[in-house]
C-alpha cells in the first residue's frame, strides 16, 4: 500500500512540475524585441466604423513596434487606419509620412478594411527620413 501512495504522489508531483514548466515558457517570436520607441498619438477618431489614428515619432527606428503598440490600445470594434508621421520635417500642407497601417478589430473592422478579423497590415514609406527635433 505504501508503494502505491508513494508512486501516486510522485506522478502527481511530476504532473504539477510539467504544468508549471509549460506555463512558464513562451515561443521566442512572442517576446518583445525591446522597448517601443517614444511616440505621441496626435489625433484619434472615437466614432464610426472607419477610424483614423495619427501618430508622431522622432525617429524612423522600429516603426512596426510603434504600430503594434498603438494597435494594442485600440479596443472598439472598427477598422483603424494608423498613420505614423515624423514630428519634424512636415509642413501644414504635407506631413512627413513614414508609415501606414490598418487594423481590423472585429467583424466591422474586417468589413471596413478588407482584412480578416484581428489582422493588421503595415507598410513603411521608402526613402523617408525623420530628422531630430
Amino acid at each position: 500500500m505504501r508503494t502505491r501512495t508513494t508512486t501516486a504522489a510522485a506522478l502527481i508531483a511530476a504532473g504539477l512540475l510539467l504544468t508549471l514548466t509549460a506555463c512558464g515558457t513562451e515561443p521566442e517570436s512572442d517576446k518583445a524585441a525591446g522597448p517601443t520607441p517614444a511616440y505621441k498619438v496626435t489625433k484619434q477618431d472615437t466614432e464610426g466604423n472607419k477610424r483614423n489614428v495619427e501618430v508622431q515619432v522622432d525617429t524612423t527606428k522600429d516603426l512596426k513596434a510603434v504600430f503594434d503598440d498603438v494597435v494594442r490600445g485600440l479596443k472598439d470594434e472598427a477598422g483603424y487606419y494608423v498613420m505614423i508621421n515624423c514630428s519634424s520635417g512636415g509642413t501644414a500642407a504635407a506631413d512627413n509620412r513614414l508609415a501606414n497601417g490598418q487594423y481590423a478589430n472585429g467583424s466591422m473592422g474586417a468589413a471596413t478594411t478588407g482584412l480578416d478579423e484581428g489582422a493588421t497590415e503595415f507598410d513603411t514609406n521608402d526613402g523617408t527620413t525623420c530628422p531630430a527635433a
